[in-house]
């Protein structure tokens, strides 16, 4: 199973605008954000994940109510966040 995972951008690599380190549950990853070029997020802010990109911003709230729903969902989350530390994008 696939989910979309809420993270927050924590800085942008230096020289690739289009890579991001996030926050996910207190682990940490670079992700591409380059789908968001209309709309770049900035430290702080928050997005949806789905395999290794950002597919769109959402605020604060919307990212606490998903992540209490994929909490609340037990294994599929925890595979998730499994996979996510064990992925890299360089």
């Amino acid at each position: 199973m696939c989910l979309g995972i809420p993270g927050e951008v924590i800085e942008f690599l230096p020289g690739q605008p289009d890579l991001a380190k996030v926050d996910v549950s207190g682990v940490r990853r670079v992700i591409n954000v380059g789908l968001l070029a209309d709309d770049v997020p900035e430290p702080g802010e928050w997005v949806l994940i789905h395999v290794g990109f950002a597919l769109s911003k959402i605020d604060e709230d919307e990212a606490a109510a998903a992540l209490e729903l994929l909490e609340g969902i037990g294994q599929a989350y925890d595979d998730e966040l499994a996979a996510l530390a064990e992925s890299r994008i360089e």
